[in-house]
């Protein structure tokens, strides 16, 4: 199916993870309370503007960072991102390194995901209705592009961007064991966190192009050289890149007010609607109405 996109009033989305509870730089900032038909999101949302384009802030983790990752309301966070119009949305995440070269206080954008939680949302779908989205790629290859270059251009000297790599999702709230963090190694992975794959599934669905400022906090505790990792090393390494966060998001939105990348995650549920539309239950069609209005109409009940 083929759509005429008008992203020219569309939002960017940006979720702060642990250390980064607000968002530096944002002007005329409102702060909006959202209900979605998931409960509420994990905190007010914050609107304001930034190099010309609007943003929409949440805080993963509440500003106060009252919630285990496996509490984070993900479901109707990322409802509420595409609610507001957002169709581009950034994480900055705290994430632990499985990699020599990706030191602390380096950023990661990575490109694949393994997920090994076992007590989160997956869908926004079900109660009578199926869909079945594409998560070869789970994130937006061009959004990633873009904020790689921005992180290049703003990053401190002495740390260093990586293109690419594979983020291991681990359930938490613990940190891993040394066995459970060379597995992880085993199979290739770069990174490691507790919050990234489950947003990048539901973005999918809400058809928003995601991507992951990932920023390197510890190695994890399989580092022979290293401290194993403590929230005492997260914080202040975290703190001291969450201070790159505005030179870089302002660098990105000069791009994108620019030029407002189209992504095939903008259509992604074109080829993933499974169910025929008229099969659907009343309450599931009318809760789904935001996600399937562009290819089902929008619902009337008669």
């Amino acid at each position: 199916m083929t759509l005429m996109l008008d992203l020219s009033q569309a939002r960017v989305g940006v979720i702060g993870g642990s250390g980064l509870y607000a968002m530096p730089g944002l002007e005329n900032v409102k702060e909006i309370a959202v209900e979605t038909p998931f409960g509420d999101p994990s905190d007010v949302v914050r609107i304001g503007r930034l190099r010309g384009m609007e943003i929409v802030f949440l805080a993963r983790h509440g500003r106060h960072h009252t919630l285990l990752p496996r509490e984070v309301p993900y479901a109707a966070n990322l409802w509420a991102m595409r609610q507001l119009g957002v169709r581009w949305l950034i994480s900055v995440s705290a994430v632990g390194s499985l990699r020599d070269h990706l030191r602390p206080r380096d950023m990661v954008v990575p490109n694949q995901f393994i997920d090994r939680t076992n007590q989160r949302p997956q869908t926004f779908f079900g109660q009578g209705c199926v869909a079945h989205v594409s998560l070869a790629d789970p994130t937006c290859s061009i959004l990633n592009e873009r904020l790689a270059d921005a992180a290049e251009a703003a990053i401190p000297t002495g740390h260093h961007v990586h293109r690419d790599g594979t983020y291991l999702c681990m359930e938490g709230p613990a940190f891993s064991t040394r066995a459970e963090s060379e597995l992880y190694r085993s199979w290739g992975c770069s990174v490691i966190g507790m919050t990234n794959h489950t947003e990048a599934r539901l973005a999918r669905e809400a058809e928003i192009a995601y991507s992951s400022l990932s920023m390197v906090t510890d190695f994890d505790c399989w580092h022979p050289d290293h401290d194993n990792v403590s929230v005492e090393l997260v914080i202040g390494n975290l703190k001291a890149n969450a201070q790159a966060t505005e030179p870089i998001l302002s660098r990105l939105l000069e791009h994108l007010h620019l030029e407002r990348p189209i992504s095939p995650a903008h259509t992604a549920l074109a080829d993933a609607l499974i169910t025929p539309k008229n099969a659907v239950p009343v309450e599931t069609r009318k809760r789904l109405d935001l996600l399937t209005t562009p290819y089902w109409g929008r619902f009337n009940e008669i």
